[in-house]
């Protein structure tokens, strides 16, 4: 009999339809809630991503797995509510709960290990999340980068891999390589009973970091060059885009999307195992040239009246012939389209898996390095080693970046046309093992308030010389005397000031976005036990609304 690998884990979700996206252990006829469709193989796995249309707006509707005619989903026993997607429309539209965070190492088989990383933030929410009503569960999960370390792997990941040394002497025996051990990684971290269950129930956002393919991934050209000389880097970066595009792309298409996507419908049209289609378009996506190859990883969410952009900054990076881009023109200009189109927009979401506004210190410090790398002789090879080793690659490191994301974030937050100004602009970001709130003020911004908003991490162990650096990093001393620093160095004043409202939080953290129509809150929660979190901070982002007084 076929069986459930992975999932369900839902998707997409609209006002009458959801995505659903499962992997199975043979190829099989997938249904749920009537709809069917047949896996596709890549190298030698079988997934299927089922379109749910024909649903009721504003309802909950419970669902169950069938393979062949066969229930594999709710598991038997399973002790927690049936898994159920719940669509949007008019009445919900005023009322959301946006979960977020980045960083989620899987699961560790040895206790001290396991109590060093401590407990799981998304484990501890979702196993008090099944004990409360679904009124009250979220809208929306965003994981927003690191859902898997390809290059931190596990001891019982270590030991899996060892054999493959006689026929592979080359490959890295701390690092996987290829798309068969990606797949382990996946399993590894979306089996664990608590995450399989709230993936199954929450509508699931992703994009990917660095630690999805590797550390410091696309910090610059002289980094790819590098990368490039090592015998099985080629297959590890195919492999790695490639089970990006299975296992988190897809699912943030619509079903629109995904009609017009016409790698998935070739994937979906070819007989037999599509590891060749698949394999040629991560290719293709490690090649990009700002959007020449007709791959795009950014998307657009909706709830309600809430506008979610998330933007690739990772593999869009231009880094060739002279540029240095967190994200090239074309894809930037999709993003700009997105955020600023015409419509009722009460809170504007931008996620990148970077952060925008890092502590003031270290955004100094980047810029600095970037113009200090870019230099010619032993000076630009002396900061390209400083970028590598402090990996000073957020936006701040991509200046033009930087300036453009401020210019956007200025323009959405003014009214347009016959619509007010947003009540909240904020950004979204994970990455750097702490978290924070930061209010910002930037240069030809309107009256909406703007935010930068940083979960990291959800599962991993952040040292004590790491938070003592950042605490240093957030010193409002430290960042006038690397303001006076960079200024001297020739660095431009930055078109945005930014204090920080809260943090750094360090530990194993959670953030969601509470909106109540145009009244918005951030709330970050850290683990008490395997299912209780406590409040650790909690910042409003909107200011009265005027209209109601």
């Amino acid at each position: 009999m076929t069986s459930l690998v992975l999932g369900p884990v839902l998707r997409h979700v609209g006002d009458d339809s959801a995505t659903v996206w499962v992997q199975t252990s043979a190829p099989a006829a997938v249904e749920i809630l009537g709809a069917r469709t047949r896996t596709f193989e890549v190298s030698g796995h079988h997934y299927a991503l089922v379109v749910v249309t024909g649903l009721t707006p504003d309802t909950r509707t419970p669902y169950e797995v069938h393979l062949d005619g066969e229930r594999v989903w709710p598991l038997p026993g399973s002790p927690y509510p049936q898994s159920s997607i719940a669509t949007r429309g008019p009445r919900s539209a005023g009322r959301h709960r946006i979960l977020f965070g980045s960083c989620r190492y899987v699961k560790l088989a040895d206790p001290a290990l396991a109590s060093t990383f401590g407990i799981d933030a998304l484990d501890a929410y979702a196993a008090r999340m099944a004990g409360r009503p679904a009124e009250e569960w979220p809208d929306a999960l965003l994981l927003i980068g690191d859902q898997v370390y390809a290059d931190e792997l596990t001891p019982q990941t270590v030991r899996r891999i060892a054999h493959r040394r006689d026929e592979h002497p080359d490959w890295p025996d701390d690092e996987i390589v290829d798309y068969e051990e990606y797949v382990g990684l996946y399993c590894d971290s979306w089996s664990d009973p608590e995450i399989r269950w709230i993936m199954s129930t929450v509508p699931t956002g992703m994009i990917f970091d660095d630690h999805d393919i590797r550390d410091d991934w696309n910090t610059s050209d002289v980094w790819r060059t590098q990368m490039a000389r090592k015998s099985w880097w080629a297959q590890r970066i195919r492999s790695g885009l490639a089970s990006y595009w299975v296992y988190q792309h897809l699912g943030n298409l619509s079903p629109e999307e995904l009609a017009d996507d016409p790698d998935y419908a070739k994937v979906l049209a070819h007989e037999g195992d599509a590891w060749p289609l698949v394999a040629d378009l991560a290719d293709r996506a490690d090649a990009e040239v700002d959007g020449s190859k007709g791959i795009r990883f950014s998307f657009r969410w909706a709830l309600g009246h809430t506008r979610i952009v998330v933007m690739d900054s990772r593999n869009g990076r231009i880094l060739g012939d002279g540029e240095h881009l967190m994200i090239g023109d074309r894809e930037f200009a999709w993003i700009e389209e997105r955020a600023l189109e015409p419509g009722p927009t009460d809170h504007l979401l931008l996620v990148t898996s970077v952060p925008w506004l890092l502590p003031p210190a270290i955004g100094d410090l980047e810029t600095v390095n970037e113009h200090a790398a870019a230099r010619p002789g032993w000076r630009g090879a002396l900061g390209e080693k400083i970028r590598q080793a402090a990996d000073l690659e957020h936006w701040p490191a991509f200046y033009a970046s930087f300036e453009r994301l401020a210019r956007l974030v200025a323009a959405a937050s003014h009214a347009r046309g016959d619509e007010p100004a947003p009540a909240s602009v904020s950004v979204l970001s994970g990455d750097v093992h702490h978290s924070y709130a930061a209010r910002a003020d930037v240069v030809g911004a309107g009256e909406a308030p703007v935010h930068q908003l940083t979960c990291s991490p959800v599962h991993n162990h952040v040292p004590p010389y790491v938070r003592i650096g950042f605490r240093l990093a957030w010193h409002r001393g430290a960042a006038r005397l690397t303001r006076a620093w960079a200024a001297r160095k020739g660095a431009a004043t930055p078109p945005v000031t930014w204090d920080k409202l809260g943090g750094p939080y360090f530990g194993n953290t959670i953030a969601s976005l509470e909106i109540d129509g145009r009244q918005a809150d951030v709330v970050f929660e850290q683990p008490t036990g395997a299912a209780s979190l406590r409040e650790a901070a909690r910042h409003t982002l909107t200011v009265p609304d005027r209209r109601t007084r």
